[in-house]
C-alpha cells in the first residue's frame, strides 16, 4: 500500500491587509524583537476577546 506524503510547504493563503494608519499607530520607529512580540500578543488578545464577546452575545441574544 503506497504511503501518502504531506506537502512540505502549505498552500499560500491571502492574508487580510492591515491599514497603514493602524501600523503607524502601533509602530513608533525601530522596534526590537521583544516589542514586535508584545504588539503581536496584544493584537491577538484583542481579537480573541472580540470573538469571545461576539460568541457570548450570540448565545445570550
Amino acid at each position: 500500500m503506497p504511503t501518502q506524503k504531506t506537502p512540505a510547504v502549505k498552500a499560500k493563503r491571502d492574508l487580510p491587509s492591515i491599514p497603514k494608519e493602524l501600523v503607524e499607530q502601533l509602530v513608533k520607529g525601530p522596534m526590537t524583537a521583544e516589542a514586535i512580540q508584545d504588539i503581536s500578543m496584544a493584537f491577538k488578545k484583542a481579537l480573541v476577546e472580540r470573538a469571545l464577546g461576539a460568541e457570548l452575545g450570540h448565545h445570550l441574544g
